[in-house]
């Protein structure tokens, strides 16, 4: 029996739920069913997604502790996608599509927490690929078009990230730029403005970082609609597209305005589920580098490391990405010794991930550490 079937059948037996009665309950056969289970089939994603259904469970809890999330992905890249066995069965798709669609985007979300950049994109992309077949292909209704055109969207925004993270910063922005036209077209400006707010961020990262302030406050105007968390994201871009340019007032009013915005959030207001990673270490770490931007370095120095230490092992790539921030914080200070024994931290973490991002961010770091003057300290990091 397969790992993932003994989950299965676990999730079923502890639902009390027969066989016979969830096989009801999905398009699978009973027999199927009992096939998956012991492991004398393979076990798909579709599959794993009715079970979920069926029994009203998560889909990350079948598929158990995110220990090997790479298995989870290359499950998703040889199995047959949604859109292929959608387009097998007519020109006309319906609102079932778009649901399937839609939790498929935010599991792939969810799995990019986990999984670096140039393991995920070629997943992100098929993915991709495969939904603009549906909109350019098929038959729909209005309603199921402007979800699936949402959908194209958030996976632009996905696919763009993943593509920046590995370093193809050229099919980064054309995913970005390909996302934002079909989020217009659906309608969603505050979309529209998630995709060229991120961007704007590769860009400030990057490029002109003049540009990258032009395009992240081009963002903010074009999303009015958008909600507290929402803003307070697109308002982190254009404070970290400022510390780029050095516009030390542009980066600090817009800090502010993260602030004021995030703390309007209500239970009572609901959240795009694409900003769900954003919370108050999140902003924390983004202010902590715009001081450092900005050339105070002591200010930024328990921000980061209060985040730092809030995130669980699982999050090895933004925790070693933030290390490096706060190894440049301790540089820039001239804590010398704290400053490589941080980085030496996030070194070790990028030998086993496949981040261009955070490769690239380690050797600027160590670039500076010898430039730097000033009196070392022995004091241990956090």
């Amino acid at each position: 029996m397969s790992e993932l079937g003994r989950n299965l059948r676990a999730a079923r037996e502890s639902a009390e739920v027969s066989l016979a009665a969830l096989a009801r309950r999905t398009h699978f056969s009973k027999a199927l069913l009992g096939h998956l289970e012991t492991g004398a089939r393979d076990v798909r994603p579709e599959h794993v997604m009715a079970y979920a259904r069926a029994l009203g469970v998560a889909v990350e809890s079948l598929y158990g502790p995110p220990s090997d999330p790479l298995r989870v992905a290359h499950e998703w890249l040889v199995s047959e996608s949604p859109t292929a066995l959608h387009r097998a069965a007519g020109r006309r798709v319906g609102a079932s599509l778009a649901d399937v669609l839609e939790q498929r985007v935010i599991e792939l979300r969810h799995l990019d927490d986990l999984v670096s950049g140039a393991d995920l994109l070629p997943v992100g992309s098929r993915e991709l690929a495969g939904a603009e077949r549906v909109v350019r292909q098929s038959g729909y209704t209005d309603e199921v078009g402007r979800r699936l055109l949402s959908v194209v969207g958030e996976l632009a925004q996905l696919v763009g990230w993943v593509a920046s993270d590995a370093g193809r910063l050229a099919e980064a922005q054309r995913v970005y730029l390909s996302g934002v036209s079909a989020a217009r077209e659906a309608g969603d400006d505050v979309l529209a403005g998630q995709l060229l707010s991120s961007l704007s961020y590769q860009m400030a990262n990057v490029g002109d970082p003049a540009d990258a302030a032009l395009l992240a406050r081009s963002a903010v105007k074009g999303a009015g609609r958008a909600t507290p968390v929402v803003r307070a994201l697109l308002l982190e871009r254009l404070a970290w597209a400022g510390a780029r340019s050095r516009d030390r007032e542009a980066a600090r009013r817009a800090l502010d305005a993260v602030d004021d915005a995030y703390e309007s959030r209500s239970p009572g207001i609901a959240e795009p589920e694409w900003v769900y990673w954003l919370d108050r270490r999140e902003i924390d770490v983004m202010a902590g580098r715009c001081l450092i931007e900005l050339d105070d370095p002591v200010a930024a120095e328990p921000l980061l490391a209060g985040a730092i230490t809030a995130y669980t092992p699982e999050h090895a790539r933004e925790v070693a990405l933030y290390r490096t921030w706060l190894a440049e914080s301790y540089a820039r200070a001239g804590v010398l010794d704290a400053a490589r024994s941080v980085l030496a931290k996030a070194e070790t973490a990028a030998s086993k991930l496949a981040s261009a991002r955070l490769d690239r961010r380690v050797q600027d770091v160590a670039r500076m550490l010898p430039a730097v003057t000033g009196s070392p300290s022995t004091s241990p990091p956090p």
